[in-house]
């Protein structure tokens, strides 16, 4: 049988051996309202009163709402609770239930609550509530056969998912589902999702995918955007990677002419990282020290990077030193991207090969375990191995087994 909510209030009003006179100075209802609300006399509960009697009795402040859930039919009105509720940390775990009574009722069209589920789902601000409703409106919409609004959840589901540094690999995989729906998204949908999932497989070394997204959503934006002008450098960096240089410099061709602050810069930079895998050293070192002196804070680590890795080739130890020296100048303070962290892990990584190089065996095992530490911060887990892999094969090369608490350090680093 289920419980009403003037049930609920009147139990707990004897319980706690309150007079209605008492339950007034505590709520702000009137004694004569509370009296007809126990009674049962009023026809329709109003939320206001509703909600300022339950927050009297914090402990069975969600028990109250739930009951009331059962019996309002008032779409308008259940916005309000679920406004309620998503801003009341004690009553999150009611958010799915509100939001489920509003997609089920039956005085509204579905596509009309949908939408008005879906454009309050995009103001409210705790990201796991968001998750919570846009997972609600996909499932919704799945059983009641209406794609569009599977298409904006998804969407809307992965732009969120993605900024978890730690799961790029699984927010990606959830990304590609939105690739079965993108005829349901409009234009500007889908310049988004194409450009943002096109820098996504850019961070987690799929380039071939990073590559045909972008394609996919280039034809859509007509203007020089910077989410475009990113993807467009990501898609150019993926073709670097690939090794198709020819690619690479018919692209910076079109990408110089883009109309974005950065671009200027980034496409010197890109010129002379490409140089530089193309090993033509002459003309990329002094191109690289360049920079390095002239770059913005941005740019500085990437710069470093490709450096580090040249003198490493060429086994020059004394250009190396020059340039961890300048450490604090290189490293961003706080990274905020996957691209980022991977910089400064090869940057520790690099460090670590060089100072075991020149005999400083315990300063570089804790520079390859930060290494590790700040690859596992966006659980990159090819360049953990080849970090890993570096480190072993040079002990294996002197044939010189790795201490104990050399290892203890690193396998704390490693997890």
């Amino acid at each position: 049988m289920r419980i009403k909510p003037s049930q609920i209030i009147s139990q707990l009003r004897k319980e706690k051996n309150l007079t209605y006179a008492e339950l007034e100075e505590l709520t702000g209802v009137s004694r004569s309202v509370l009296n007809r609300i126990e009674r049962g006399e009023t026809k329709r509960l109003e939320f206001k009163n509703l909600k300022a009697i339950a927050t009297a009795f914090p402990a069975q402040y969600s028990e109250i709402m739930e009951c009331y859930l059962q019996e309002e039919n008032r779409i308008n009105t259940l916005f309000d609770v679920l406004e309620e509720v998503t801003t009341c940390e004690k009553s999150f775990l009611l958010v799915p239930k509100v939001g489920a009574r509003i997609l089920e009722l039956h005085t509204v069209e579905t596509e009309e609550s949908l939408q008005r589920l879906f454009d309050f789902t995009r103001t409210v601000n705790n990201d796991s509530l968001k998750i919570s409703l846009y997972s609600l409106i996909i499932k919704f919409s799945r059983e009641r056969g209406v794609p569009h609004y599977v298409a904006k959840g998804l969407l809307q589901k992965y732009l969120i998912e993605r900024n978890d540094l730690k799961q790029l690999e699984e927010s990606f995989r959830m990304g590609q589902e939105v690739l079965y729906y993108t005829d349901f998204l409009s234009r500007e949908e889908k310049i988004i999702f194409y450009f943002r999932m096109a820098l996504h497989a850019k961070n987690i070394n799929k380039y071939n995918e990073c590559i045909e997204l972008c394609e996919l959503g280039l034809p859509l934006e007509t203007e020089d955007t910077e989410l475009k002008t990113r993807a467009y450098l990501a898609m150019i960096n993926s073709f670097s990677h690939q090794k198709n240089y020819e690619a690479v410099e018919k692209h910076l061709d079109i990408y110089e002419k883009m109309k974005n602050e950065f671009v200027v810069e980034s496409a010197k930079i890109t010129r002379a990282l490409t140089k530089a895998r193309k090993k033509e050293f002459d003309i990329a070192i002094p191109l690289l020290k360049k920079y390095l002196d002239e770059a913005s804070i941005g740019h500085k680590i990437h710069i470093a990077d490709e450096l580090l890795d040249i003198y490493l080739q060429l086994g020059e130890l004394g250009s190396i030193a020059v340039i961890l020296e300048k450490e604090e100048e290189l490293l961003p303070e706080q990274p905020q991207t996957p691209q980022k962290f991977i910089a400064i892990g090869r940057f520790q990584k690099y460090k670590g090969n060089y100072q075991l190089n020149v005999g400083l065996v315990d300063e570089g095992i804790e520079s390859y375990a930060e290494s590790l530490k700040t690859f596992g911060c966006v659980n990159a887990l090819e360049e953990k191995d080849e970090c890993m892999k570096e480190l072993l094969s040079y002990h294996i090369k002197l044939s010189k087994p790795l201490e104990l608490r050399h290892i203890m350090k690193l396998e704390e680093a490693y997890r």
